[in-house]
């Protein structure tokens, strides 16, 4: 009983951020034309405008490759395509909108600011590394995305219906499941596990190399791995450990792995590895000393809310609780 209601805090606690998350999320994606992102990051595209590009982007972690390819085929640079595969699946404004939930806000301010880092990082060692002549620009092809979008001039209200139809639709169906999973992993160690458990390895260098052998062959999500980091910072884990697993679980799953081996060479891969796992730890250890520094007690910032703010959680999250069975009766209803 107290593992449930556990879950169901943290779940109600996210909730209202969540959905505010979602609604941005659908709003940048129907409004910033995929051509526009193609054009930018092509051949003039600079590490830093693609890192500051992809960090909003809500793309989800099957259309992450998809998109990056689509970039790179354009004509951007191997450097420029790094920093945007880094950049994007770190962070975006759903994942910013749950960290701040959970967290507080000096986590949801560090995260895009060490997701931000960690892109320009690595796009500049891969730049620096392998270097290359910008691809000449192929016939103009389509890279399809599981999220695609057509092609096809729409109207204002078109937009914004489209933008909640991603949002509460493709999106949220995209991450729910690890998102549910990271919930239950929270609520298992706030239930199980005791306070002083994890402190003999939750500080310092040693419990962040922990967490990045934890985090690398993970396949998940930025949004789904705050609940997951936020477990950690339960158990006694720092927070520069729990935002090095924020930073290194999403941008070093296999897949994408596998897709910089084969897109952008050995070279690539292993100057993407060494930039996002070494500005992870090198962020984690700052953010550790500036909050000891100004003693900041980022547990207090989880909890604590008044009736009326109270209410406005427990309606957030029953309404999440409808936009999920909604994806899951999709998902799993009879074929006619």
């Amino acid at each position: 009983m107290q593992l449930l209601n556990n879950f169901w805090l943290l779940f109600m606690e996210s909730a209202p951020y969540l959905l505010v998350g979602l609604v941005l999320a659908g709003i940048i994606r129907q409004m910033i034309p995929d051509k526009w992102i193609n054009s930018v990051l092509g051949k003039d595209s600079s590490v830093v405008t693609a890192a500051l590009i992809g960090t909003p982007l809500p793309l989800c972690s099957c259309s992450v490759i998809p998109t990056a390819l689509g970039i790179r085929r354009a004509g951007a640079t191997k450097a420029s395509t790094s920093s945007f595969m880094v950049a994007t699946p770190e962070t975006g404004v759903d994942s910013i909108s749950i960290t701040y939930a959970l967290m507080g806000p000096v986590m949801a301010i560090a995260r895009p600011i060490a997701a931000i880092s960690s892109a320009i990082v690595a796009g500049s060692l891969v730049q620096k590394f392998d270097v290359e002549t910008p691809p000449e620009e192929p016939e103009e092809t389509t890279v399809k995305s599981c999220c695609g979008s057509k092609n096809v001039e729409r109207t204002l209200s078109q937009k914004i219906r489209d933008s909640f139809s991603y949002g509460f639709g493709k999106l949220l169906s995209d991450f729910m499941d690890w998102l549910l999973v990271g919930l239950v992993f929270a609520a298992l160690i706030k239930t199980f596990v005791p306070d002083s458990f994890f402190l003999q390895y939750g500080q310092g260098i040693t419990a962040m190399l922990v967490v990045v052998l934890i985090s690398i062959p993970m396949y998940i999500c930025a949004t789904a791995s705050t609940p997951i980091a936020a477990g950690l910072m339960l158990s006694g884990f720092s927070p520069g450990a729990a935002l090095v697993f924020m930073l290194t679980g999403p941008a070093t799953n296999v897949a994408t792995l596998m897709v910089i081996y084969n897109e952008l060479g050995k070279r690539s891969l292993i100057a993407y590895l060494v930039g996002v796992v070494v500005t992870a730890i090198v962020m984690g250890l700052g953010l550790d000393a500036l909050i000891d520094y100004y003693n900041i007690n980022i547990m207090v910032q989880q909890g604590g809310h008044g009736e009326m703010t109270s209410l406005l959680y427990q309606l957030s999250a029953v309404v999440l609780v409808i936009l999920m069975l909604r994806q899951y009766w999709y998902r799993f209803k009879p074929a006619n």
